[in-house]
């Protein structure tokens, strides 16, 4: 097989390059490892920052998002009993949030790859790329039983943390940054209308809670637990009393129950690896980052990725011009670190360290309290949470 880009992974990173490099005429294939059914179930981030929304409208993978997706213009901090909202539009000049969940994304992106008749082979198991470094690195894959390789101009890992294309970056060349935390998420979906019209992030005592939303009619609610933590040790009534305790503040606000219908427990890490592209190999999204959910930034690092890369590509091809695709890895990681800080930031504050002094707690309140009091300081949050520029 051959093609002009190859892409390793068909997740909304690897998905979203499809769709951007179909638009612009450059031919590509996907080759995803699990079924379809899986990777249009997998659940993952569910806010999506301005640009992205932005980037999923202009490539014509927007009109069911518009349709069914919830805009949200703030999120509510809750901490020492105390309740505090966050105006994004006054705070960034009209900038919003969308809440749309990435299945949704995914459906969207999928669907229109396989109306455009475009490449995508779904359990396509890649075993490794070899000739990083020349002008025609292959993908080696097994398909429908059978070896195959896929010869490219260029090479895009979008295969997530745990996948084999960032061992094609040498480990003389490659370097990783990496934090791990003293604790996890208990997430659940819940069939019950959200409590809230925003999301709800709350600082207590008996550690972080968060309570998002799928829809009008799905709730998405996070504990902070222990490392380790096994979601059968939590049925459904010790998740709700806990999370009534976590979301408590002075004032009238009830927390509405209902069925819940999954847990998972989701470990926090900050990963970073340097640099993101090895001769004509590129690395996009959470092969080559990872965030602590807290900051919202995952999904849309792996959008401003993807942009970035299509924009190097079509100018590539455009004009025979390279400088933006030497361009990438810097331009990519200074946005990355900058999300990095912003989720490291927002997670060291609203979370309770099972070591932590009361000293760090203190800290953690006048924090949060100048949140609340000082506009340059909600204003720095309101930036970062509904997206810096990309590129």
């Amino acid at each position: 097989m051959r093609t002009t880009v190859g892409i390793v992974g068909g997740g909304p990173a690897g998905l979203l390059l499809a769709r951007l490099l179909h638009n612009a005429g450059i031919d590509c294939v996907v080759l995803e490892s699990r079924d379809r059914s899986y990777v249009e179930g997998r659940q993952r981030a569910g806010i999506l920052e301005q640009g992205t929304v932005e980037v999923l409208r202009e490539c014509g993978a927007g009109a069911r998002m518009d349709r069914e997706g919830l805009v949200h213009e703030g999120i509510e901090l809750r901490f020492d009993r105390r309740a505090h909202r966050v105006d994004f539009p006054a705070l960034t000049g009209g900038r919003t949030v969308m809440v749309y969940a990435q299945t949704e994304v995914v459906k969207d992106l999928i669907a229109l790859r396989l109306a455009d008749n475009a490449p995508l082979l779904f359990e396509a198991r890649v075993s490794g790329i070899s000739g990083a470094d020349t002008d025609q690195p292959v993908v080696h894959f097994t398909h429908q039983g059978r070896e195959h390789t896929l010869t490219c101009d260029y090479v895009v890992g979008c295969d997530g943390f745990h996948g084999v294309a960032r061992a094609a970056v040498p480990e003389a060349v490659r370097r990783t940054y990496e934090r791990t935390y003293p604790y996890s998420w208990l997430g659940v979906l819940a069939d019950v209308p959200p409590s809230c019209d925003e999301l709800i992030y709350a600082h207590s005592p008996r550690g972080f809670a968060l309570h998002s939303m799928r829809s009008r009619t799905v709730s998405r609610l996070y504990l902070q637990v222990p490392n380790g933590a096994d979601p059968a040790d939590w049925p459904d009534e010790r998740v709700w009393d806990e999370l009534d305790q976590r979301f408590a503040v002075d004032g009238d606000w009830t927390l509405e129950r209902g069925p819940i219908t999954a847990k998972s427990v989701l470990p926090m890490r900050s990963f970073v690896t340097e640099p993101m592209r090895y001769g004509r190999v590129f690395l996009a999204g959470d092969a080559a980052h990872i965030v602590p959910p807290t900051g919202a930034k995952g999904l849309n690092l792996a959008v401003a990725d993807v942009v970035v890369l299509a924009r190097a590509l079509v100018h590539r091809y455009a004009t025979g011009a390279t400088d933006l695709l030497d361009a990438y890895s810097d331009t990519c990681l200074r946005r990355v670190w900058r999300a990095e800080h912003f989720s490291y930031s927002m997670t060291t504050t609203l979370h309770t360290d099972p070591e932590q002094s009361e000293f760090d707690t203190r800290l953690q309140l006048a924090q949060l309290d100048r949140i609340a009091s000082a506009t340059t300081a909600a204003a720095e949050l309101a930036e970062n949470y509904t997206g810096l520029p990309i590129g």
